[in-house]
Order: structure tokens, then sequence, then C-alpha cells
């Protein structure tokens, strides 16, 4: 059954509009996509994304663990940083795009959006002599993003959460907001500078409360999933179920750079080998001349030859309404400017591959410090 966050009661007073992201009720929207997109890209906006699974690995092999399972080489984590990569199956295919959290070398907390992310930790666990708490439900949490986000959380913090204080990826345990204990990050999903909080389901709503009343003057709206579907494709950033699923390479989805081959043996380290030069495919974006969410899953064409496939596709407010999907190319003719032509719908509209991401490609305001 679709559960519920513990910031649910808030958010039904506001939206009866939902989907099930990941096992999870989430808002599809909540006063209008387009307002709250603006909100996030001039001021700040508010998102429950507690559907993540929240898992912590305990124990003197803890690193030993993680490294086991994710492309990323997690032994050259310092406490205090994270890192962003994938975890694979047996011959290299994508199970889900994830995060890993130093807190010490004992201490490791990983996050993700499968359920077969805990499944595989809490399997391996007893090799390697670590514990395994998987604590989704009791501490869900909140994204506060887009340029005032700092300015609001600043006053509240009982800590600097400065960009000198608390760089990108990089996170707290010793702060409170509003004297509310919290599990500070410095990322999100927007291409904003923003930040993730995470707190205990008893004092959610508390935290929803305060953080509601703080962001009311600097225009700070609660945004839905539709809204975040713009911010993503303009940002670049993938999600599972549409960028990927247990076909895919990493390779084929964006996360290529995120595969460290040379950091010893892991899970799906022989069949990323193999993709590494056998994947086809490579994901960028396409701008259309017609479109917008329609062209969804369109074929592209470059020269009369089907060259690869739109994955999700918007109207981008960035791009003043222009078409804008992410699109797995052939890596011959994933190269800025190549013109592309994309059926859908029983018609064809022309179009060309555009710089990827589209939007602050250097993740410059998100790096803001």
């Amino acid at each position: 059954m679709t559960k519920e966050s513990g910031f649910h009661p808030r958010l039904e007073a506001l939206t009866g509009q939902w989907m099930d992201l990941f096992g999870y009720w989430a808002p599809t929207v909540v006063t209008d996509a387009i307002e709250e997109y603006r909100a996030v890209r001039e001021t700040a906006g508010l998102m429950d994304f507690s559907m993540l699974r929240k898992v912590d690995v305990n124990g003197e092999r803890a690193v030993e663990l993680v490294n086991s399972i994710v492309t990323r080489d997690v032994a050259k984590l310092r406490p205090g940083r994270i890192a962003y990569g994938a975890l694979c199956d047996a011959d290299g295919k994508m199970i889900d795009d994830c995060t890993v959290m130093m807190r010490d070398p004992t201490h490791v907390r990983f996050c993700g959006a499968n359920d077969r992310d805990v499944e595989i930790l809490a399997q391996r666990a007893p090799a390697f002599g670590v514990e395994v708490r998987e604590f989704t439900d009791a501490m869900p949490h909140l994204c506060v993003q887009g340029p005032a986000s700092r300015d609001i959380l600043a006053p509240l913090a009982s800590a600097d959460i400065s960009g000198t204080a608390l760089g990108y990826y990089r996170f707290t345990e010793d702060v409170r907001i509003g004297g509310i204990p919290v599990f500070l990050t410095r990322m999100g999903y927007t291409a904003e500078l923003g930040y993730e909080l995470w707190v205990d389901r008893d004092r959610a709503l508390e935290l929803w409360d305060l953080l509601v009343e703080a962001g009311g003057p600097a225009g700070m709206k609660v945004i839905g999933m539709d809204a975040l579907d713009l911010f993503r494709i303009e940002g670049g950033f993938i999600i599972g179920g549409v960028e990927y699923d247990s076909t895919v390479s990493p390779y084929e989805c964006g996360l290529g750079w995120a595969v460290k081959l040379d950091k010893g043996e892991f899970q799906g380290r022989e069949g990323l080998l193999r993709d590494r030069e056998a994947t086809r495919l490579r994901l960028t974006s396409v701008v259309l001349d017609d479109g917008g969410a329609e062209a969804t899953g369109a074929a592209l064409y470059v020269d009369g030859a089907e060259a690869g496939v739109v994955t999700q596709a918007i109207a981008s407010p960035y791009l003043a309404g222009r078409t804008l999907g992410l699109a797995k190319v052939d890596k011959d003719h994933a190269k800025q400017g190549t013109p592309v032509r994309a059926r859908f719908g029983g018609r064809t509209v022309p179009g060309e591959v555009t710089g990827h991401p589209v939007y602050q490609p250097g993740r410059e305001r998100a790096k803001l410090s």
C-alpha cells in the first residue's frame, strides 16, 4: 500500500492532487506548477522528499560493505562528505542512483529510492560483520531549495550553514533548526542553492510549520512533482523508471562518470567493464520546435536513421516555453548542434541536440558560497 510521509497531514490540507512516487504519496501540484517553479528559481520552494530510502551501515567494515556495491569509491570520502553514484546488479545494470554520506569510517549513511538497496545491504551485512538499519519512515525529510533558501534557514540555525562552513555535497549533524535537531545536507534536485532537512518523525509537523512561517515573507511556495519535472529536465537530473531500469547501464543514463573501475572489485564491475565501450546510447538534452510533454517517448532520427529516444519532455520555462527533453542519443550523434527529427503522435518535429544540462551546467547556483 502507498504510504504517507510524516508531512502528509499538512500537504493534504493544501492539495487533492496526488501520485504514487516510489511507494509514497507525493503531491503533483499544490498551487500551480509554473508558480511553484518560479518560486524555486526566484526565491524558494519547500518539498517533501521523504520517499527516499534511508539506511545506516554501522561497524568496523561499514565502508567496505558500501564500497562493495556502489560505483563510487567510498573509501576516499572524508567525514562530512557526500558522494553520488550508482548501485548496479551483478551484470552492471542499474538498480538505483544513490548518495553515500560518510559520518566516520565505522558509520556510513546510504540514501536511495529502491527497496532492493536495503535488501542487498542486509544480505551482505553478516559477511562484513556490520549492522544495517533502515529508518526511512522514522526520519522523513524536506527540501528547501532556491536562492533564498540560506536566508530562510540561517536565522533559525544553531550553527553556521554558510558556503564556507557547509559546502556543496556536505552535511552536518550538529545543528538545530528553530531548536529542532536535524540532519542537514547541502544538496538538492533543482540546480539551485538548497538544503535537505531530515527530522525525527515525531517532530516533522513542528518543522514543517516552522519552515512555512519562516519562508512566507520570502515568497517560499510548497511545490509538487509536476514542478520537480521542470527542474530535473532543465537541470539534467535522472530518475528511476524514466532514464533507467534494470536493462540500462550507468553509461547510458548519464552516470558513467560515477563508475570507478579502478577501485577494486565491486558488484557489477565485469559488466561495467564490458558496457563502457559496448553501450551506444548517451544521455543528453534535445530542443524541439514543438510538442511539449507530448514529445515524451519520441523516437529520434539523424539523417533518416533512428538514433535515440526522448525519455521525458516538457515545455521549458527557462527556454521561454520551447520543448526540452532529456534524451538518449547514439554517442556518434550526441554532440551539441546535431540536427534531429522527433517522431511522435503521427508527426515529425525538427530539433537539435543542445547543451547538457541546459540550466546551470556547472551547478554554479547550487554551489554558491
